[in-house]
Parts: structure tokens; C-alpha cells; sequence
């Protein structure tokens, strides 16, 4: 399942709404991700409509929504608590006409409740046979690690995934939480792999706010847009000489990557949807992956930079200020 179908564009108004839906299961992809705040909870509603109308069993897909936004004014309409998670689970499974939930995420940090009253009540979820999986978004590093400490610890179910930001423009992934997930096994769920529509191809140094463009009102997520027009620039003749959009290129760079295990496409539109798609049966050479890699690169910063610095003569005696003088050179 390299592809999600992402529910959090999709508007309770829209004529031809399971239209997307199916078109996706008919181009093989089974893994749809939606939310219980996105549209007020009418996304679930949706989705769960559009398996129904279109007589898909509910063995064949996979069904992951998330909890922890806001849907409503009370104190306790929002966070990670047990009482929140469990009041939300029973909503979200209403909504989705279901009776089980594939995958269950936090879908935040809540810096109010202990992480380990998160972990017994997804635990308890489990157990319950509600939640087949579990999983996180936008956590830090240190608190997914210690949510795994605390989930082997006690002897409770454990994230399997997080999900997170991740784009060619975006890589602050990289510097602490990419390294814990390679190391403790836990599935990358990307969202957002086109910045925000940064990378879709309407945008570029000399169009930096196009007409009816979500990002020119909507400027989210944040990136540094010098270094994307430069990644533009390197991606150019790169994408002209597969004949290919910026946008599958960019989906095509981040399927390269070995964390990743699927990426969320929201597009609304069919053809946007068939170009995501084909990202899947491009294939980069090593050449124009390290064009991408250098031009996207993050800038250095520690302790990343002081690492391979110290660990230089771990093996053997090497001139470890040469090696730094070299990394610091203008590529």
C-alpha cells in the first residue's frame, strides 16, 4: 500500500463525492485516512457512504481516521484523555457505518494528559477488538519514544505508525524522527507531499501566488520558499525528461525513500488523482535522486553536525578536522 486516499479535502457538498473513492480502489489502493474533525465529522460520513454505495467489503479496504481535534466548545471536546478517546471512538465508528477502526491515531500533542493514559486507552481499544492498530501525527520524537517505552514497558499495544510531514521542501523529518522510526519499526505515513500544493507545478519563483490556488490563501505548511524555487529549478529538467508533472516527481522522490511506507494523496480532481498515481512506475536514477537530495538538503544543525564529526576514528585513526573541512564545502 504505497498510496492513502486522504479524506481531508473532501466537501459534504460535492455532486460526485464517491467518484474519487472509487476510482481509487479500481487503480488498487485500499487505505483510506480521514479524521473526525475534518468538515465537522461529515468526511467519516462520507467515506464510510461511499464504500457502502459502492458495495466494497469492508474486509478489502483499510479504514484509518484519528482523534484528539477539536468537535465542539467543551473542555473535553478535544485531547488525547481516556474519556475524549473513548466518546470519540464510538463517534467516528457511527459515522463510518463500521465496527471496527483499522488504524486509530492521536491526531496531535496533548500536552495536558500523561502519555500513558493515552496508551491504556488505545490499549483498551484494542482489546475491545474497536481498533486494530494504532498510531500518532505530528508527535515529537521524545514523546513517541517514550509512548513506545511506556507501550513495552506495560505490556500494551504500541504505535505502528506515526503520521507525519514530509516533502522534498520539508525535510525536518529527517533530523531526529526519521532516524527513531528506522530504529524502533514504526510506519511513516506521509501528509502533504506536495507542500501544501508548493510543489504541484503552478507555483514557481516567478508565480509565487497563482489565481484559485489553496496555498495563496491558505499558506500552510511551512517551508523555506527560497530553497524551493531552487528545488523547482533542479526539479525542471529532471520532470521534462521523464515527461512527468513536479508533483509526481516529487511523490516519486519521497516512494524512494526506504521510511516511507505510504503517502497520502488528497487530490480533488480525477486527473490529479491518475497523475499521483503514476508516481508509483517512476523511476529515478541515482544521479537525479542526489541532484534532489543536494539541492533539498537541510542545513546543518546540532547535534546532527557534530555526530559523524566525533564518530570519524571510531574504526580507525583519521584526520577527523579534514573530514569536517570537506563536509563544509559548497556543493
Amino acid at each position: 500500500m504505497r498510496f492513502l486516499f486522504g479524506h481531508s479535502s473532501i466537501a459534504s457538498g460535492h455532486p460526485r463525492r464517491a467518484e474519487p473513492a472509487g476510482t481509487s480502489v479500481d487503480d488498487g489502493i485500499n487505505f483510506f485516512d480521514t479524521a473526525d474533525n475534518y468538515t465537522e465529522g461529515e468526511s467519516e460520513k462520507i467515506l464510510g457512504q461511499s464504500l457502502k454505495n459502492l458495495n466494497i467489503a469492508r474486509k478489502d479496504v483499510v479504514i484509518a481516521t484519528k482523534v484528539y481535534s477539536r468537535v465542539g466548545p467543551g473542555r473535553n471536546d478535544i485531547g488525547a484523555s481516556r474519556g475524549h478517546i473513548m466518546d470519540g471512538v464510538e463517534a467516528s465508528l457511527r459515522r463510518l457505518q463500521t465496527d471496527h477502526i483499522d488504524l486509530y491515531q492521536i491526531h496531535g500533542n496533548d500536552s495536558v494528559t500523561p502519555v500513558e493514559e493515552t496508551v491504556r486507552a488505545l490499549d483498551t481499544l484494542v482489546q475491545q477488538g474497536k481498533v486494530r492498530y494504532i498510531g500518532c501525527s505530528n508527535w515529537q520524537a521524545w514523546k513517541l519514544a517514550k509512548a513506545l517505552g511506556i507501550c513495552e514497558f506495560r505490556n500494551l499495544a504500541r504505535f505502528d505508525t506515526l503520521q507525519a510531514y514530509y516533502s522534498i521542501a520539508g525535510r525536518d523529518l529527517e533530523r531526529e524522527i526519521v532516524p527513531l522510526l528506522q530504529s524502533e519499526k514504526v510506519g511513516l505515513l506521509v501528509w502533504s507531499p506536495l507542500a501544501g500544493g508548493l510543489l504541484s507545478g503552478k507555483y514557481s519563483r516567478m508565480n509565487q501566488k497563482p489565481a484559485d490556488s489553496r496555498r495563496t490563501n491558505y499558506d500552510f505548511p511551512i517551508v523555506d520558499k527560497e530553497r524551493t524555487w531552487k528545488i523547482l529549478d533542479v526539479m525542471a529538467p529532471i520532470a521534462k525528461a521523464h515527461g512527468c508533472s513536479p508533483a509526481r516527481l516529487s511523490i516519486a522522490w519521497l516512494l524512494a525513500k526506504p521510511v516511507v511506507t505510504s503517502v497520502i494523496i488528497g487530490a480533488k480532481r480525477l486527473d490529479q488523482l491518475q497523475d499521483n498515481l503514476a508516481a508509483v512506475e517512476l523511476t529515478l536514477t541515482q544521479d537525479e535522486l542526489r541532484q534532489l537530495d543536494e539541492v533539498s538538503a537541510l542545513p546543518p544543525e546540532y547535534p546532527g553536525w557534530v555526530l559523524p564529526f566525533q564518530g570519524a576514528d571510531r574504526l580507525e585513526p583519521v584526520d577527523r578536522w579534514e573530514r569536517l573541512r570537506e563536509a563544509k564545502k559548497p556543493r
